[in-house]
């Protein structure tokens, strides 16, 4: 029997977690302030969710701050950003979402470690700033031996998946390569009719956000949507 694929879900409270769960999903992503592409929720919106639901949850580590538009950081917004690990951590949180890059399209290897330091062997997922990076070989090269990290978040291109299929497609390939064995999680655009292509080409993990919210972002997570997608991927 073949193995069921990941179906990752964004949820910004109790109610869309809910929904997510109960449309089939096996993981959510928490982010808090959509509108600047997810950042990092507060403790009392995760307490409420991980009591409402039982099902993983990711949650985003990422500040609103001039300097992070492109994914980059800076010192201050790091120690920010461990403090509000710490206290997530505190409050029972167990899996995360992150990634920085410099100037230069390379990995951020100062905000990256600190934060990975502060996990201390937690998983988590290195989101699509990849999909920005100048290198996309080389950055997964020079995080392969970071501790806990078990998942990129891509669309394949800064563009979406529509754009970025043939790289997920070849990247899928090469799954077991140094630097290539974290899942790949494809999201980012991300529609029902990509997923014969992707599921054939051995990818087995989708995150969906606006695909899951019919009414738009305003009407939260619909159960329904999220239960079509569970039934295409069963079928997959």
């Amino acid at each position: 029997m073949s193995k069921r694929a990941v179906l990752e879900v964004i949820a910004l409270d109790a109610e869309d977690a809910i929904a997510a769960q109960t449309g089939g999903a096996d993981r959510l992503e928490l982010v808090t302030d959509i509108a600047a592409d997810g950042l990092t929720p507060s403790r009392e919106t995760f307490r409420r969710i991980r009591a409402s639901v039982d099902i993983p949850l990711r949650v985003m580590l990422r500040v609103a701050d001039a300097s992070l538009t492109n994914e980059r950081s800076a010192a201050g917004d790091v120690d920010v950003l461990v403090r509000k690990a710490r206290e997530l951590r505190g409050e029972g949180a167990e899996e995360f979402v992150l990634g920085f890059l410099d100037a230069d399209g390379s990995p951020d290897l100062v905000a990256v470690e600190r934060l990975v330091a502060e996990l201390n062997g937690c998983h988590w997922t290195f989101h699509r700033a990849i999909d920005r990076a100048a290198d996309r070989d080389a950055l997964r090269k020079q995080l392969a031996d970071l501790p806990g990290l078990d998942t990129y978040l891509t669309a394949g291109s800064a563009d979406g998946v529509d754009d970025g299929m043939t790289t997920l497609v070849a990247e899928a390939a090469r799954k077991g390569e140094p630097g290539y064995e974290p899942q790949m999680l494809v999201g980012g655009g991300l529609r029902l009719d990509h997923l014969p292509r992707l599921l054939a080409a051995g990818i087995d993990a989708f995150h969906i956000g606006g695909a899951a919210r019919p009414g738009g972002w305003s009407a939260g997570v619909d159960a329904g949507a999220v239960r079509e997608w569970r039934a295409v991927l069963d079928a997959g």
